[in-house]
C-alpha cells in the first residue's frame, strides 16, 4: 500500500463515523413507543399470512425481516416473488417507505385493500399518499429522498438514516417475537436454508 493510501485511511476516522451513525439512530429510535411496536407484533401474530413490500434499499431491509419471520415459523412472502400467492382477507401487508410516495408500494397497498387485507406502513413521511391509505402506520422520522426542510439533520446520505432505523426497529420486533415464541428455535432455526 502506498504512503498516500495510508494517509487517506488515517483521515477516515472509522470509529468516529460509526459513532455518528449510531448516535443518529439512537436519537431517532428513542421516539418510538412500546405501544406502537406491540400493535405491529399483535397484527403479525393474528395474520393468516404476512406479506411485505418495499422498493430499493428499503426492499432489502424488509427482505431481511421476511427471512427472520420465516425462521420463526410465520407464513411470510415478499410481494413480486414468483411463489407469492394471492393476498386475502385478514392477511397482513407491511410496507416500508421513507417518502411514503413510492408508486409501486402505493399500488401494493391499494391492491391489498381491494382484497380486504390489513395494511401497515413503516414510513418516514406521514404527510403522504401511503400514510393516508394504510390502516395503521408507524413514523420513523429519518431522512428521506424528499430532503424536506423539517427532516432531522443527518450527516449521512439521504434515506440512509430511515433505512438503518427501520432495520434496527424490525430486528427489535424479531427479538420480541423470538422471546415470546412457545417453541425454542435455538441459536439457528431449523428452517434456516441448507441449500446456499
Amino acid at each position: 500500500m502506498s504512503n498516500t493510501s495510508d494517509k487517506n485511511a488515517a483521515k477516515f476516522g472509522v470509529q468516529e463515523v460509526i459513532g455518528t451513525v449510531l448516535e443518529e439512530n439512537r436519537c431517532l429510535l428513542s421516539s418510538l413507543s412500546d405501544e406502537a411496536a406491540a400493535d405491529l407484533i399483535h397484527k403479525i401474530k393474528r395474520a393468516g399470512s404476512v406479506f411485505c413490500f418495499a422498493q430499493g434499499r428499503s426492499g432489502f431491509v424488509l427482505r431481511c425481516f421476511c427471512m427472520r419471520l420465516m425462521h420463526l415459523g410465520y407464513r411470510v412472502y415478499f410481494c413480486g416473488e414468483t411463489i407469492t400467492p394471492a393476498i386475502v382477507r385478514d392477511d397482513l401487508l407491511i410496507v416500508l417507505s421513507g417518502s411514503g410516495e413510492t408508486p409501486a408500494t402505493l399500488a401494493a397497498v391499494r391492491a391489498a385493500k381491494e382484497h380486504h387485507a390489513v395494511t401497515y406502513g413503516i414510513l418516514g413521511n406521514l404527510d403522504s399518499a401511503i400514510a393516508a391509505l394504510v390502516d395503521t402506520s408507524i413514523h420513523l422520522p429519518g431522512t428521506t429522498k424528499l430532503c424536506r426542510d423539517h427532516e432531522p439533520h443527518s450527516l449521512q446520505m439521504a434515506g440512509s438514516l430511515f433505512e438503518q432505523a427501520a432495520f434496527i426497529f424490525l430486528e427489535a420486533l424479531v427479538l420480541n417475537l423470538y422471546q415470546e415464541s412457545d417453541k425454542d428455535v435455538g441459536p439457528l432455526s431449523p428452517l434456516h436454508a441448507v441449500i446456499e
